[in-house]
């Protein structure tokens, strides 16, 4: 399992690389939210108040802090050895896609109905530039993805469901392997949001709702068939 070597990384064993927090300067919640999601520290593992605050070069408030919000955001648990980095399952590729699905659906079909001439200018242009990218090219198909689905979102002009979106986006970011390598899905992935932004341009909202929960199950289901790959390995 990922937790298996955990305490080879991070502030509990041998410090990463590079400069700490202070020379960053960043804040403690920041340092600690991007080892979590970067894989520094690895689902797990412990997370001591006086490892880290050595760790980010700050005192132990700043530190507990910090993992009060990263326990509000879902990225740390508590066990009976105190505070981890929260472990990945199955289970939670479920829950988190559940969830998403609905609101992506629901983004699509609000956008529909309340998107701009702008929106539709926007979604076309990182359309285009997600076709320029290429299956190639991981980072840049990621960064086309991601700005594709928040061009979405904006689209729909709704606050709050951008908000809960951006917070859902954080939970996903603790499983980094992108779906759209899997064979076949980029070239899928494209067609499908070539089909959501004309259902949003005609201003059909059912439409736009059925693409987009089509596209987030398909990408469910691609999700848990890594997860079970990475298990395997």
């Amino acid at each position: 399992m990922a937790g298996s070597n955990a305490s080879a990384r991070g502030p509990a064993g041998p410090r990463p690389d590079g400069p700490g927090p202070a020379e960053r300067a960043e804040s403690p919640y920041e340092v600690l939210k991007n080892a979590i999601l970067h894989g520094e520290l690895g689902p797990g593992q412990p997370l001591v108040e006086a490892s880290l605050a050595a760790w980010c070069n700050v005192s132990r408030t700043p530190v507990r802090e910090a993992l009060m919000r990263l326990e509000q955001d879902g990225l740390v648990g508590r066990t009976d050895r105190g505070l981890v980095v929260r472990e990945r399952s199955q289970e939670e590729i479920i829950d988190l896609y559940e969830t998403r699905m609905i609101l992506e659906a629901t983004a699509g079909r609000v956008a529909a109905e309340r998107r701009t001439d702008h929106d539709i200018r926007t979604l076309r242009r990182y359309l285009n530039r997600g076709e320029d990218a290429g299956a190639a090219d991981p980072r840049a198909m990621v960064a086309a993805n991601q700005q594709f689905h928040r061009a979405v979102w904006r689209a729909s002009h709704n606050e709050s469901l951008l908000d809960l979106l951006e917070r859902l986006n954080l939970h996903l970011a603790r499983y980094p392997e992108t779906t759209l390598q899997y064979p076949g899905r980029w070239a899928q992935a494209w067609k499908q949001h070539a089909e959501l932004i004309d259902a949003i341009a005609a201003r059909d909202g059912e439409r736009a709702y059925e693409v987009a929960l089509r596209h987030f199950q398909e990408a469910r289901d691609i999700r848990l068939a890594l997860f079970d790959e990475d298990l395997t390995d």
